[in-house]
C-alpha cells in the first residue's frame, strides 16, 4: 500500500527535491511571527532529541556548548589576531 502524496509546503527541508525548492521558499512565512516560531520549533525539536531523553549523557549540553565557544571565538577573531603580531620587547 502506498503512502498519500504529502504536498510541498508540508515537507522538511531535506525531503524537497531541488526542483521543488521555488514552490518551498515561496509557501515559507517570513513574517517576525513565522521566524520566531521557526526558531522555537527549532530549538524544541533540539531540547526533545538532545536534552529531554530518558537515557540522556552530556552530549547535547556538550554540543551547545561547543558551539557557543566557537561562535565565541569567531566573534573575537580579529582582536586575538592582532594580539598574536604584537610585539611585547
Amino acid at each position: 500500500m502506498a503512502d498519500r502524496p504529502v504536498p510541498v509546503i508540508e515537507k522538511r527541508l531535506m525531503d524537497v527535491k531541488l526542483g521543488e525548492l521555488g514552490s518551498w521558499l515561496g509557501g515559507r512565512d517570513f513574517t517576525p511571527n513565522g521566524l520566531i516560531s521557526a526558531v522555537r520549533r527549532g530549538h524544541d525539536r533540539y531540547y526533545n532529541k538532545y536534552i529531554n531523553v530518558k537515557k540522556g549523557g552530556i552530549g547535547g549540553v556538550a554540543m551547545l556548548l561547543v558551539g557557543y565557544v566557537a561562535m565565541s571565538y569567531m566573534w573575537e577573531y580579529d582582536h586575538i589576531k592582532h594580539d598574536r603580531w604584537r610585539k611585547y620587547h
